[in-house]
Parts: C-alpha cells; structure tokens; sequence
C-alpha cells in the first residue's frame, strides 16, 4: 500500500468511528473527512467535495422535498383509517392485510423513507390492546414493512444509484428497470416470508393505552384543496417517470425531478422555507460528503487493490452467489453501523465491481445486490428505524433479535438469488 492508500484509509476509519460514536451532529463527519483529503493532498476542493453537485444527491434532495409535499394528501388520511379499521378486526388475514397495506405504500414513497416509516411506526403506536392481533405482533412486522415495497415501481433512487457505481468504474452495462425492479420484488417477498413464519412466535403484549385522541387519527383531513393534492400527485409521478427515462434522456431525468419541486413551489402545495429545510436536510450532508470520501478511495487504487486481494481470496472458482451474498453482509452491516446507506453503497459497491471485473464475471448483478443491501441491515437497534421500532414497541433486545436476525439473512439470500436470477453472471 502506498502513503496516500494508508492516509486515505485512516481518514475513512476516523469519519467512521465519529459516526458509530456520535461524536458529531449527524452529516458533520464526512465534512470533515472531506477537509482533511485536501489538507493532506488527497484530494483537491472540487474533488473532495463532488458529492454536493453529484446527480444522486441532486435526485435525493428534489425527491426529499416532494415526499414532504405527499405528507398533507388525503392519500395520508386514507392509509391511517385502513390501518385501523384492519387492527379492529385482528387475527391472521388482518396480520397480513396491514403488512401488504404497508408494503402497498412504500411502493409510493420508495425504499428508505424516513418520513413513510416514520408516520407508520408513529400511527401503529396509538393501537389499542387486543388478544386477537397484539400491536406487538404488527409494529415489527409493519415497521419493517415500511422499507420494503409491494410493487417496486419506485426505485428511482436506487437504480440512480445502481447506474451512478457501475459508470464510475468503467462498466457498460445494460440495467432494465424493469428486472431492477424484480431484484426489489425478491427482497420484499423474502421479508414477507419471514413475517409469515414468525407470526406465532412474535410476542404478545401491549404497547399503549388507546386514548380518543389516538382513534381521531384515522379520521383526520388532509391539509391540502383537492386541486393542490392532484398537483402533488402530478408532481410525483412525473418525478418518478423522470428517473425511470434518465438511462434514455440523460441528466433531464433529473432535471423534471427539480421541476416538479418547482410546481409544488408555485401552488403553493409547500412554501420555500419547508422546501429548503427539506432538501437541505442532514442526511444529504451525510451522503454527499461520504461520496467525496468514497471518490478518494478510489483515486488513491485503493478500491482496485483490495479488489485484487479479495479476487485473489476468493479464487477463480468462487461461487457468485457466495462472493455476492458476502459483499451485501458487508454492506449492509457498516450501513447499519454508520446510519449512512448510500456512503456506505459507494464504498464497498467499487469493490465488488472491482472484484467481479478480476474474476471475468458481469458485475451487474453485484452491483444490484449491494445497492439494495444498504437498506436492509436493521438487526442492530442502533439506526433510525430498527432503534424507534424496539423503544415504540417495547421489546427486549431478546424479542427483537429473535425476529431481526432471521429477517436479516432471509432477505439477503432473497437479494442475492434475485440479482444472479435477473442479472446472470
């Protein structure tokens, strides 16, 4: 390893202890890895800091915004009255209904929304007690049903992603959104699975105390005239359909992302001060500086020398699908750790491209895989919505491994098996 590989990794260590030890307010540590790149010569300023003017982010902030607009539909309204009309009736086909009701709208607002399982987690919690179906049994299943779309139509931001990792490293290749989507598929029935198989054994006890004020929820209006809703609607759609041609229309896809803001803007579905605040949000901090960081890996060989190695390791007879399963198990587990999905995803997505292109192997798949990966660690409490799912439903940390850890391994050999499927080797 040279100089520049040792300091570029012990910049990389040192963001990442900062991160896992909180030391920071969140999206801080990567600004600071990124200022001392260019301190010790990594990097120059536009290098070091490229995440900020990177096509991703620019897409994660404009959809950021809009997901904020869909918050005041009566699309809002509806979900909640749902959710509560199935709680009331409980048993097994009500277990199942709410799941699919959760997995139904996160196909709206996309994976990783922390503001879809947010809402979800904080309106299950106001579910009163009942034998037939505990609300302990539905806050982990529907909780973590909220990260895992029914119809994947809406992966733009992470085949955005998927398109940006493999143009990075030099690959041509040809990703349908249409098998993208069907990798997704493999991810949320491998979850549903799981939901399916541990329905006896999740545990049975109250969460909270239903009061009226927790009933009125299901009944509240929404906040916008018909017309501004169908506005947001409009915006989303043509937002999604944006990403969906940005493979045939280039940086534009991107660009009617930004228009719609613009719409929402101009009729006042949002005003520009809860605009702002939305794409100017931590999390895009967090993940643009890790892309300047990730970048310089890069740049120093790193990525292609631990490519190498890892190529060397494994052998030329390696198993894809046990080289893929284990990039995502190191993806998705320092994702957990960090609570920086898309950082982590341009750290190790590299080396797994660089690992297949030594073996002679289609990266595509990997590719697929790992991206996706970065969003399904949630077996440690210690990130956003495993942490809110264990203190909102009152487990132990004994109950919530007993269901996290088999969902965990469950979902990415789901992953892996729909990648190599979709995307052959």
């Amino acid at each position: 390893m040279t100089l520049q590989m040792i300091i570029a990794l012990a910049i990389t260590a040192f963001m990442v202890i900062l991160i896992m030890t909180d030391k920071l307010p969140f999206g801080a540590p990567p600004l600071l890895a990124c200022l001392l790149l260019v301190i010790f010569g990594i990097a120059d300023i536009k290098s070091a800091f490229a995440g900020f003017s990177n096509a991703t982010i620019i897409m994660l902030a404009e959809f950021m915004a809009i997901i904020a607009a869909l918050q005041k539909t009566s699309f809002i309204t509806a979900f909640k009255k749902t959710m509560f009309n199935m709680a009331n009736k409980g048993g097994m086909k009500a277990y199942v209904l709410m799941i699919l009701v959760v997995m139904l709208g996160c196909s709206l607002f996309g994976t990783g929304s922390t503001a879809y399982y947010v809402m979800v987690i904080g309106l299950l919690s106001t579910m009163p007690y009942s034998k037939k179906l505990p609300p302990s049994k539905i806050i982990m299943t529907a909780g973590f049903a909220a990260n895992h779309p029914l119809l994947p139509f809406n992966t733009a931001l992470q085949y955005g992603i998927v398109l940006a990792v493999l143009g990075s490293a030099g690959v041509t290749a040809n990703v349908p959104v249409a098998k993208f989507a069907m990798v997704n598929l493999f991810l949320s029935l491998g979850f549903l699975l799981n939901c399916l198989i541990q329905y006896k054994i999740l545990p049975d006890h109250p969460i909270a105390a239903a009061t009226e004020e927790a009933m009125t929820q299901g009944t509240a209006s929404s906040s916008l005239p018909k017309w501004k809703e169908q506005v947001t609607y409009a915006a989303f759609v043509a937002a999604v359909i944006g990403m969906i041609l940005q493979s045939k229309i280039g940086d534009a896809g991107y660009a009617v992302a930004g228009l719609s803001v613009a719409v929402i803007l101009v009729t006042g579905v949002m005003d520009f001060k809860e605009i702002r605040d939305s794409i100017s949000a931590p999390i895009i901090l967090m993940s643009a500086g890790v892309i300047g960081v990730a970048d310089a890996l890069g740049s120093t060989g790193l990525t292609d020398l631990v490519g190498s190695a890892v190529a060397g390791m494994l052998g030329g007879h390696i198993n894809p699908f046990i080289m893929v399963f284990t990039f995502c198990i190191l993806t998705s587990v320092l994702a957990t750790m960090t609570g920086s999905t898309i950082g982590t995803v341009y750290v190790f997505a590299p080396l797994a491209i660089a690992t297949c292109t030594n073996l002679g192997l289609d990266p595509t798949a990997a590719a697929c895989a790992i991206v996706v990966s970065g969003w399904c660690g949630h077996f440690l409490p210690i990130d956003g919505m495993p942490a809110m799912i264990m203190g909102v439903g009152n487990y132990n940390i004994r109950e919530f491994w007993k269901f996290t850890i088999p969902q965990y391994f469950i979902r990415l050999l789901a992953l892996t098996a729909g990648a190599l499927i979709m995307f052959p080797m």
